[in-house]
């Protein structure tokens, strides 16, 4: 495509959630510090909301890989799931070996068992639920019940939701009150300022090996911010496109006009109403 012309070694701008491309601006450093704090005191519940596209899933991944081997994590990238099937979810992320039909009691049994060996074994359990905001009513209650396991010293399970702003309005529920009052941290993801969109660019252009100086000019940074709000998925969609326009034209410097034919070719951009452009 167009890495050569740019001299990079791979896509800056993929939406593969690459935990190499993480930007540690202070919102989301913030956002991981929070996590890791929280999960080292052996909180309950932690919970990350932020609407569509704020990089939820990459903050999930890089949590993970900067846990160090005090932690076993477990991770439900789609917690769709009636409370059963979550629980079989679980007790296969814990690598327990259980057959599908096996009674409710003796599945909750065999994770209770799991997770005492390996609290005996020095190790905080932590459970990631992507998308938790898809979470039925009763899966959410369901673990509640799972984090009152514990010992005399601490929690068995520890749990992190990362999800859209529609997980507070069911934490909200009167039925499920009890677990709202568990959650004792939270974080919400906001949108990149101006100047923090325009690190996050240079930063994954200098991840994917681009060497030379400002590739996209200040006034197509101001448009492209204008455009996309700054939400890293759509400053990736954008900026990919802009640079698939530049290079079309065989520029080595991303214009204004290409931000335009990009936001024209983006119809989550166009059907946003978002006024952006001047003309």
């Amino acid at each position: 495509m167009y890495k050569a012309h740019f001299g990079l070694r791979e896509l800056p701008f993929s939406l593969t959630p690459d935990t190499s491309f993480f930007f540690a601006c202070s919102a989301y450093q913030a956002a991981l510090n929070t996590i890791l704090v929280a999960a080292s005191n052996g909180e309950g519940f932690i919970k990350i909301t932020g609407e569509v596209g704020t990089g939820k899933t990459l903050l999930c991944r890089k949590l993970m890989a900067a846990l160090d081997d005090s932690f076993y994590t477990a991770y439900i990238p789609n917690p769709y799931l009636e409370p059963r099937t979550l629980m079989l979810a679980l007790a296969d992320e814990l690598e327990i070996t259980c057959e599908k039909d096996i009674e409710q009691h003796l599945l909750l049994k065999s994770i209770n068992l799991r997770l005492l060996n390996l609290a005996r074994a020095g190790r905080k359990v932590l459970l990631c639920l992507d998308e938790a905001q898809a979470l039925p009513l009763e899966s959410l209650e369901a673990l509640r019940l799972l984090t009152n396991l514990e010992t005399e010293k601490r929690k068995l399970l520890q749990i992190v939701m990362f999800g859209q702003p529609e997980l507070n309005h069911k934490l909200k529920l009167e039925s499920i009150r009890q677990l709202a009052q568990r959650i004792t941290f939270d974080y919400h993801l906001g949108p990149l300022s101006r100047l923090d969109m325009a690190y996050y660019m240079a930063h994954r252009l200098h991840v994917a090996g681009y060497a030379g100086g400002g590739l996209f000019t200040p006034y197509a940074l101001h448009w492209l911010h204008k455009a996309s709000g700054g939400i890293p998925r759509l400053v990736n969609i954008l900026a990919h496109k802009c640079m698939m326009a530049a290079y079309g034209e065989g520029r080595h410097q991303v214009l204004p006009s290409h931000v335009k034919r990009a936001v024209r070719d983006t119809a989550s951009v166009k059907k946003s109403g978002r006024p952006w452009w001047p003309w």
